[in-house]
């Protein structure tokens, strides 16, 4: 849970510049090495970002850094 939650904090801080963008989370996400890039792809096969927003990311120890529309943050899972 511990790696979801600190690029769940490194996202959360890109989030609130105005120039944030699912592309920019997942270039933050792929210079974390914690991230388990195939479960990743899995996770977000289907992912649209006109609609979904941004994607979540599956962490190595099998948490998941949630990408929660309603509230537009990321948060651990």
């Amino acid at each position: 849970m511990t790696h979801a939650q600190k690029l769940a904090g490194t996202l959360n801080a890109q989030v609130k510049l105005p120039q944030f963008s699912y592309t920019k989370a997942r270039a933050s996400a792929r210079a974390d090495g914690n991230v388990n890039w195939p479960a990743t792809k899995a996770l977000n096969e289907d992912f649209n970002p006109d609609v979904d927003g941004c994607e979540s990311f599956v962490m190595a120890d099998g948490s998941v850094c949630e990408w929660r529309p309603g509230q537009q943050r990321y948060a651990a899972r």
